[in-house]
């Protein structure tokens, strides 16, 4: 049996905001987090998956993300028609394979955990767990995480 390493924020990489436009800190945090070579990678990685990403978060949730995030992250996933059916978390990952040129499933799974484990910190623990609750089970450990269920 293979293990897969998950790529981990650490609070010093988390993006930071305040100055109002956060997408360079966003992008800087996959950087560092996927180990990506550039930063034009990192941010070609960072769009790819938030707007496969704004296809299946609806509701309040998809607003409540969009309005956490960096300007330019909140267009792509506002910008995206909403799934008529939801994808489950390795069907999600296959997705993003097939609108990456030369990725494979593997190569994906690091790319949308990548992303998505910069997310917590910067939207929030109570969002993500309100993304995860409309997902299918599977997509907790694309965010870096072990279950759906926090901690007591």
């Amino acid at each position: 049996m293979s293990t897969t390493t998950v790529p981990r924020v650490t609070p010093s990489r988390a993006p930071h905001t305040t100055d109002g436009n956060g997408w360079p800190q966003l992008i800087e945090a996959v950087r560092e987090t996927g180990l990506y070579p550039t930063r034009t990678k990192a941010e070609q990685v960072t769009r790819t998956v938030l707007a496969a990403l704004g296809t299946h978060v609806t509701g309040d949730e998809r607003v409540d993300l969009a309005r956490a995030l960096p300007g330019e992250a909140a267009r792509l996933i506002a910008a995206q028609i909403p799934a008529t059916h939801r994808l489950t978390a390795a069907r999600f990952v296959d997705e993003v394979a097939s609108r990456t040129p030369g990725a494979t499933s593997a190569t994906a799974r690091w790319d949308v955990s990548s992303v998505l484990g910069t997310l917590p910190p910067l939207i929030g623990d109570d969002l993500v767990n309100r993304i995860l609750a409309q997902l299918p089970a599977g997509y907790a450990l694309l965010f870096g995480r072990a279950d759906l269920t926090p901690a007591s």
